[in-house]
């Protein structure tokens, strides 16, 4: 569940709590102000709903012209989807746009905490090519992470830590 809330620029009016882009639509232009007046511009809050949904409304900058778009994404998407989104807008400098595929965005995530851990994966799955058993214990982890945090950065996202990179 996810709840939003839309509050008028216009002082003059009250705002309003709505879960789907149906409820807010017919509550937008039902929407009045002291004077009688229409009421057209909202700044949309992320009010309750998954922390990964509250992190990619504030990395897309939610408001009223990604609205549904946003609504789609957190009833549709799977979490890694929303992950790439998340890191690609608001680390990378993408921007979200109409009919947006997180699959579009050359974003390279690795489930890891810490660039050692990274360096660890990446040796272990022989990108460095295969190391003789007995040179293993002599292999400068901390050396090759600090090599990759020119390339890698650490992120959190719902608490969950993970290494990245933009391509």
């Amino acid at each position: 569940m996810k709840q939003l809330h839309a509050q008028p620029y216009d002082l003059s009016a009250t705002g309003f709590y709505f879960e789907t882009a149906e409820e807010y639509a017919e509550k937008a232009n039902t929407l009045r102000n002291d004077y009688g007046a229409p009421v057209e511009e909202f700044e949309i809050q992320f009010i309750d709903g998954e922390h990964i949904d509250c992190e990619l409304a504030q990395a897309i900058g939610l408001n009223q012209a990604n609205l549904a778009q946003f609504l789609t994404a957190v009833d549709e998407w799977e979490e890694w989807e929303k992950q790439i989104v998340i890191i690609a807008v608001g680390e990378c400098g993408y921007t979200f746009e109409k009919d947006v595929i997180p699959t579009q965005f050359d974003v390279e995530i690795h489930d890891v905490s810490t660039m050692r851990e990274l360096a660890e994966q990446f040796v272990d799955e022989g990108l460095y090519g295969e190391v003789p058993e007995a040179f293993q214990h002599y292999i400068d982890y901390d050396a090759i992470a600090r090599d990759l945090a020119m390339d890698f950065s650490v992120i959190e996202i719902a608490g969950e830590r993970y290494v990245y990179a933009c391509r």
